[in-house]
């Protein structure tokens, strides 16, 4: 049974920073290709960061609104991808999920992705 769960959000102020992470059990990260997405109120979920499979080609950022502002990174001794993001603004704000994708390639497309966390809220005040 694959399980997954965000952690590390919270409210900041515009111009920080946080790193979420997510713990991952039941599935092998050298299957899967393992993303960030997010959704604000009212909008449809988007692509954030994305590593694949061999941890050698990570998509740092999908959205330009987001560039050269997360990273993504995985550790495999203890199960958790996390994203790090800096210089937050207040349109960041939504709910964070991480989500597994079978094959180990890296998509923007929410329905490549057979496995998702609850999600965790990130709340960037302005």
């Amino acid at each position: 049974q694959v399980q997954m769960e965000e952690s590390g959000g919270g409210t900041v102020q515009a111009g920080g920073s946080l790193r979420l992470s997510c713990t991952v059990a039941g599935l092998s990260f050298r299957e899967y290709a393992m993303g960030w997405f997010r959704q604000a109120p009212g909008k449809e979920r988007e692509a954030v960061s994305c590593i694949d499979y061999r941890s050698a080609r990570t998509t740092a950022a999908y959205a330009a609104a987001l560039e050269g502002r997360v990273a993504t990174s995985r550790d495999s001794a203890e199960w958790t991808v996390s994203l790090q993001m800096t210089r937050l603004r207040p349109d960041d704000t939504g709910v964070y999920y991480c989500a597994a994708a079978r094959g180990g390639y890296c998509s923007d497309s929410p329905s490549e992705y057979a496995f998702w966390g609850p999600g965790t809220q990130v709340t960037v005040s302005s």
